[in-house]
């Protein structure tokens, strides 16, 4: 078993952790091809590094052009009309309560001040895309690592990585739910200790919750998770007769395969967010065989738990 010990935000800020380069784009990206796309990249994932080395911790702002907060408009009131009639209650108010709208791109400063007053939950800027592991360890801190630079504007309803709409549309109003936060922090935990395969599994699980996950809400099925919520495509298909929708069962779920880069045909179905955290719980507790993970809640005793 691998016995990292988790990372510190200092090491984070401090460090070269093997994110993406942000100028070489694939060939087919919508933007490959575009050098004030890719400058817009740059000037943004050089706010993020900034931040990582800043002492004082402070997230940078970024300044959106006009086109790119068109971009932010259009899909954003493409899917409020979508989120109106599919997605989870507890999801629509965090949203109303974080202050994010249409009118334009909010800051991940004034997000993560709002998140870790709700949750203890904290955003910290990203260049780009970091490997799994990385990734999902800094949720163990309560920290999400998000993206700020925004698709291509020839593709607004689509991007092939995630962008700040993915991020703010999609990941960040969830963080404000307790339970979500702690089942989180849970599976971040896990991915510091997990074996390749215990790693492959936390990241099934992710995969079918934090990013495509569907909620029983007053006898109705509801959306939560942010693949879903931060597109409209993807949003409309989960309630289609072309998806399959199971009751969440986590040994299905860990031993099931995905297909990233296509619309998904199965997709699971939680009673509550108290459920996943529990049963994620008692799951992560078993890839620690010395009794030193500590998997509960902050501020409850893991004798507790």
């Amino acid at each position: 078993m691998q016995t990292a010990t988790a990372p510190v935000l200092k090491d984070f800020l401090t460090a070269d952790i093997g994110v993406e380069e942000i100028s070489l784009l694939p060939l087919d990206h919508p933007g490959a091809h575009d050098a004030a796309y890719r400058a817009r990249r740059n000037y943004i994932a050089d706010l993020a590094r900034q931040y990582r080395f800043d002492p004082e911790h402070k997230i940078p702002e970024a300044v959106y052009t006009p086109q790119e907060t068109a971009v932010w408009r259009h899909v954003s009131r493409q899917l409020e009309k979508a989120h109106a009639r599919r997605a989870c209650s507890l999801y629509l108010e965090a949203k109303r309560q974080l202050g994010i709208s249409a009118f334009r791109i909010p800051q991940l400063g004034e997000l993560s001040a709002k998140l870790t007053a709700a949750s203890g939950f904290r955003l910290a800027p990203i260049e780009g895309l970091v490997e799994t592991r990385a990734f999902l360890s800094w949720l163990g801190k309560r920290t999400m690592l998000s993206t700020q630079y925004i698709r291509h504007h020839s593709r607004p309803d689509y991007t092939p990585e995630p962008d700040v709409v993915h991020e703010v549309i999609g990941h960040i109003p969830m963080f404000t739910v307790p339970d979500f936060a702690d089942f989180s922090e849970f599976i971040g935990k896990g991915a510091v200790v997990a074996t390749d395969e215990q790693l492959e599994q936390l990241g099934r699980l992710y995969w079918f919750t934090v990013e495509f996950g569907l909620i029983e809400e007053a006898g109705e099925i509801k959306a939560f998770g942010a693949g879903l919520l931060s597109s409209f495509s993807e949003l409309e298909h989960a309630f289609t007769d072309k998806v399959e929708r199971r009751p969440f069962n986590l040994e299905e779920v860990i031993h099931t395969k995905f297909d990233y880069s296509d619309m998904q045909p199965l997709l699971f179905v939680i009673p509550s967010y108290a459920y996943l955290k529990e049963v994620t719980r008692k799951f992560i507790r078993s890839f620690d065989k010395t009794g030193d993970l500590a998997v509960a809640p902050i501020g409850v005793p893991n004798a507790v738990w």
